[in-house]
């Protein structure tokens, strides 16, 4: 049976009728939608401890202090609100009158279209809350974007999201899919867009956040998730705004050392740009969701191996489901006007040159070309030559349609296209799906094709299918 979705007020209503769950609720900004729902259900005296809006700036800085960077919509705001209203519930309310409370603490602080302006909101919601009276609690935060151009409708998104999340912080916690797929309930992607959540505590031990971050692309709550080098989940805004953005796309399959020479001479002729800022620069290494899958599903062990590879070299991953790069260049655009560079190899080159991926659009290939070159941007190509008896194919001798080609042309002549010439040539015949076999079949070898310590790190944790043959067998010799 599919489960039947409760309305906000009946889950409001259901949360006033748990006898046990108590806390204070904490509005900042313009999200002072969420606590009437559970005003308005009935019972709420059994739920609201306290109920606040520390709406001027001067108020909310005398409350939490000010933060380093002068914002106020930001996630270490929101982890004030929540440990600050948290600790004076335990402060405040006696355990011996209150023996089987579960506090909880549920704050936002977002900012909504502004009548004179129409830049999009966003926000910060989050919960501090107990399972067990005699537990420490846990957390869970979320960022979302509006996409709604009136202020009031986005209020009223945000009510009935704070609402899910509340509620899902005490129904669902056990099942971390459904408890995201439940943020949307009542709720579609138009309203708004969930692109970071975060859980920790000690009922979220055993989750890797940087599986439910998949699970928001995965599905559809938000096109793209970042991790910095620490393999933590980034707030997409924190990294990329205002800045020059140089990406690299691959499956990385494992990283090897034709990856890490094409992202270091696209780096080298990049920041030769003028209007390139090497201490304002964010590289970021690139996997599209339908290179995550695998036999038809995406593969959670195969994706975190991955992003520990990446992750522990240095690099900044993210996650799309932007399967066309126009498509992720709009997704660039909205945090950033500099210039940007994309890194890639020939045969991407053809794809982007060839009419059948523009289907889709009403302009066809002339509206896909004109999405991604009407931006500042610089494409920069890393040559292709599988053997030695191959001649060396650049973006000068790639086979491209005859109606197509005078417009590829224009784009080389003007040097928007540009070949990476300081490449090591020993690289070429690299490729990630031959290093993959190698490791899964034990054959020596593959280890000088990865980058210095990865070839350590494959092995020592057993990525990518590394040990399983061996294991394999002394599994049978030891049945006989």
């Amino acid at each position: 049976m599919k489960d039947v979705i409760l309305s906000p007020a009946q889950k409001a209503l259901n949360v006033n009728l748990d006898k046990y769950i108590y806390g204070a609720f904490s509005e900042i900004g313009a999200g002072q939608e969420v606590v009437r729902h559970f005003f308005r259900s009935g019972g709420a005296s059994g739920t609201i401890a306290k109920a606040m809006s520390a709406y001027d700036m001067d108020v909310s800085d005398a409350i939490y202090g000010k933060e380093e960077d002068g914002r106020y919509v930001c996630k270490s705001r929101l982890k004030k609100i929540i440990e600050r209203e948290y600790d004076l519930l335990e402060e405040r309310l006696d355990r011996k009158k209150h023996p089987k409370k579960l506090f909880f603490s549920f704050a936002n602080t977002v900012a909504t279209t502004k009548y004179d302006d129409m830049q999009p909101g966003h926000g910060w919601v989050g919960v501090r809350f107990q399972l067990n009276e005699s537990e420490m609690p846990n957390d869970v935060i979320i960022h979302i974007r509006l996409h709604e151009n009136d202020a009031k409708l986005q209020q009223e998104t945000i009510g009935i999201l704070g609402v899910n999340l509340l509620y899902a912080c005490f129904n669902y916690n056990e099942t971390p899919e459904k408890f995201i797929k439940s943020l949307y309930d009542n709720l579609t992607r138009k309203q708004m867009e969930i692109d970071m959540v975060h859980m920790n505590g000690a009922k979220f031990e055993g989750i890797d956040n940087r599986l439910l971050s998949l699970l928001l692309v995965k599905n559809g709550m938000t096109e793209a998730v970042i991790f910095g080098p620490d393999g933590n989940n980034l707030q997409p805004s924190d990294v990329l705004y205002k800045k020059n953005i140089l990406a690299l796309r691959g499956s990385f399959r494992p990283v090897t050392k034709v990856n890490i020479d094409m992202i270091k001479n696209g780096l080298n002729e990049f920041i030769k740009e003028n209007k390139v800022q090497e201490n304002n620069l964010q590289v970021i290494f690139e996997i599209t969701l339908n290179n995550l899958k695998s036999e038809g599903d995406i593969n959670e062990k195969d994706f975190l191996d991955r992003v520990n590879i990446l992750c522990s070299i240095g690099q900044t991953v993210m996650i799309s489901n932007y399967q066309r790069y126009y498509k992720l260049l709009d997704y660039f655009g909205r945090f950033t006007k500099e210039r940007l560079g994309i890194i890639l190899g020939l045969t991407n080159l053809q794809e982007i040159f060839d009419a059948q991926y523009y289907r889709n659009l009403d302009g066809g290939i002339l509206e896909g070309i004109g999405k991604m070159f009407n931006r500042d941007i610089k494409v920069y190509v890393y040559p292709y030559k599988p053997d030695s008896k191959s001649s060396l194919k650049t973006s000068k001798n790639i086979i491209i349609q005859p109606r197509i080609k005078p417009l590829y042309e224009f784009f080389l002549f003007n040097k928007r296209i540009i070949d990476l010439k300081d490449y090591k040539e020993d690289y070429l015949s690299i490729f990630s799906r031959k290093v993959l076999k190698m490791i899964k079949k034990d054959k020596t070898g593959w280890e000088k094709m990865v980058p210095t310590y990865v070839d350590n790190i494959i092995k020592e944790n057993k990525l990518f299918g590394f040990g399983h043959i061996t294991t394999n067998k002394l599994n049978k010799e030891t049945k006989k």
